[in-house]
């Protein structure tokens, strides 16, 4: 048996399968250990794959190289591009998953890498010698050796589940927790802390009523995440959409006083933007509803995650309350909502790279940074993977500035400002989100993986020619005249001012009212349209009307470094800001950042607080 490699994953969770299979595909010789080899890359929590801002995520991991958008795409059972009707910084991809199909696929992907290895046992401690990392032991007394650890541990590391007062040892429902590495961490120097996460009941979908429920279809032309040729879903399922009511919330009270939420079991922190359903009546007592998301686990299964209804509370107030939520009447019930409490380390004990200050070539992924979902562990995983190859190798760490990556913005925002709850990525996060869109991830990204080696020259080739008919598209556009008498029924129909003159094909295009495709008809422009991509058509259309922002965008990041120049008095009193959010004021009342450029990495605080902060000071 082999007990030598470049690189150890611990942890096969959505971190550890990018982590690995990045190092590897780079040449490393990659040991992953996981505790449940049945269990790899299981979405523990919603069968869904990106969403605001995690979509951008999903679509940066694949411009890199990674995995996650095409295991998504091959498991899809719906797509749906959201917040089409707002700005297309905003626009983000989403998938509904088949969850199992999901877990095989990415075990089939690793499997297919010669240079991953696999063994299931738990890992109990770390081999450290000189402050370097040098292997692991396992609890079956197995060593292992490596020049480099990457420790993935989500939820598992002293894991604790809670259900109403019963509570009992697991990483997820039916599996054990973690032991043995905080402790010896903690011995180290190394600062931990306890996080809470959540997740709701499953049900039988064969005893719900979707008749009183709102449907939810897919997109009618699915897209998809990779920007390799992918499989378009040709089918989809539906989601659907019902509601709590008063009655539901009285119900769930009940259960309060035996809650872990309230009655002091649980201390630690929960996700800020993701409250259990008790968590949401109690904050928001004033709302009479609260929205609740079915969603189908699979193609060929029954098994129903009722998104909305995270909770903890006793199980037979679970179903009391779920029995008189609209549709759910006669809903059998599969198993439990749960609540979990783990280990996780601040993420200020790191370097940019994910590397540890106090332990060289050991680097910690995904929860264990404090953050939550699994696009933000899985982008961690990949940078991981990629930076301990990269130091074993004596190569320069691989880093994304915030202006090039959300997953840049991520492990800036993890390092710099660290978080005391867990970490979930949102557009307002980016100072810079007109350039960091979905649809522009592999122009930005591509290019840099095959430097790196993640990305073939084939992959390069297309994105050159993608690159290509952009550039010769947008040329046409900006130099290009339609006839009045051409434009003119179709602008009277959208509702916008005709013209009397030869006029610009991008002044035309520029107006909110008007898309590219309405200009399929137009007999100047057509036959060119229709020799491009939709993609392509839709990606130079947001160049043209936003050109003005992201032309201010790229300014904004080339005066990003003036911010840490700009002065702001210790003691200043943020309360008087009334524009200020109230999670901004918390955090800069207490952190007092001596600068603009300090205040703009803490973690809650957003780019439109800064602004107000701008403004005040006259900057």
């Amino acid at each position: 048996m082999n007990n030598t490699y470049d690189l150890i994953v611990v942890g096969a969770g959505h971190a550890g399968c990018e982590a690995a299979h990045a190092a590897a595909m780079l040449g490393s010789k990659v040991l992953l250990i996981t505790m449940n080899m049945e269990a790899i890359a299981k979405m523990s929590c919603n069968p869904a794959m990106g969403g605001v801002a995690k979509g951008q995520i999903v679509r940066e991991i694949d411009a890199l190289g990674g995995m996650s958008g095409i295991i998504s795409d091959k498991s899809a059972i719906q797509f749906r591009m959201l917040n089409r009707s707002k700005g297309a910084a905003m626009w983000s991809p989403r998938t509904q998953n088949d969850r199992i199909m999901f877990s095989n696929l990415w075990r089939e992907a690793l499997e297919e890498n010669q240079n991953v290895s696999m063994f299931q046992d738990m890992v109990s401690s770390l081999l450290i010698k000189n402050n370097k990392l040098t292997g692991v032991v396992t609890a079956m007394g197995f060593t292992f050796h490596a020049k480099s650890v990457v420790l993935t541990s989500g939820t598992f590391m002293n894991g604790l589940i809670h259900i109403g007062r019963n509570q009992f040892g697991g990483g997820r429902m039916a599996e054990k927790a973690s032991t043995g590495i905080t402790e010896q961490l903690v011995s180290l120097g190394f600062e931990s802390g306890r996080m809470k996460t959540g997740t709701p009941p499953r049900v039988d979908g064969r005893t719900l009523d979707y008749s009183v429920m709102e449907e939810q279809k897919g997109d009618e032309q699915p897209s998809s995440f990779s920007f390799q040729p992918t499989t378009i879903l040709k089918e989809q399922r539906s989601c659907h959409i019902t509601y709590t009511n008063p009655a539901v919330h009285e119900t769930l009270q009940k259960g309060f006083l035996d809650s872990p939420m309230f009655n002091g079991t649980i201390n630690s922190i929960g996700p800020r933007y993701c409250p259990s359903i008790e968590d949401k009546i109690n904050r928001f007592a004033e709302r009479d509803r609260h929205q609740i998301f079915v969603e189908p686990e699979g193609w060929n299964t029954v098994e129903i995650y009722v998104n909305g209804f995270s909770t903890s509370l006793p199980a037979e107030i679970q179903i009391e309350a779920m029995q008189l939520i609209p549709g759910f009447k006669n809903a059998k019930i599969f198993r439990p909502g749960y609540a979990i409490e783990y280990d996780f380390f601040p993420p200020t004990q790191l370097k940019i790279n994910l590397e540890t200050k106090l332990i060289d070539n050991l680097f910690f992924a995904g929860q264990i940074n404090g953050t939550t979902g699994y696009e933000e562990a899985g982008c961690q995983g990949l940078m991981a993977g990629i930076n301990a190859h990269l130091k074993i190798n004596g190569s320069e760490p691989f880093v994304l500035s915030r202006s090039e990556a959300y997953i840049g913005v991520l492990i800036d925002d993890l390092i710099n400002k660290g978080t005391k709850e867990p970490y979930r990525m949102f557009t307002s996060r980016a100072e810079y989100r007109i350039l960091l869109r979905q649809d522009n991830a592999d122009l930005r990204l591509t290019e840099k993986a095959h430097a790196l080696g993640l990305a073939s020259q084939e992959r390069l080739n297309r994105l050159i020619t993608k690159q290509t008919e952009l550039n010769s598209l947008k040329s046409y556009i900006e130099e290009t005249s339609i006839p009045p008498e051409e434009i003119n029924p179709i602008l009277v129909e959208k509702g916008t001012n005709t013209v009397d003159q030869k006029y610009k094909f991008k002044k035309l295009l520029s107006r909110p009212q008007l898309h590219i495709e309405d200009f399929e008809t137009v007999k100047t422009v057509s036959s060119f349209l229709k020799k491009h991509d939709q993609l392509v058509k839709e990606q130079v259309e947001i160049l043209i009307k936003y050109h003005n922002y992201i032309q201010k965008e790229k300014e904004m990041a080339d005066k990003l470094t003036k911010f840490d120049k700009l002065t702001i008095k210790p003691n200043f009193d943020y309360s008087i800001l009334s524009s200020l959010s109230a999670e901004a004021q918390e955090k800069l009342s207490t952190i007092k950042p001596t600068t603009i450029g300090q205040a703009s990495r803490i973690s809650g605080v957003s780019p439109s607080d800064i602004s107000v902060l701008l403004v005040y000071f006259g900057r």
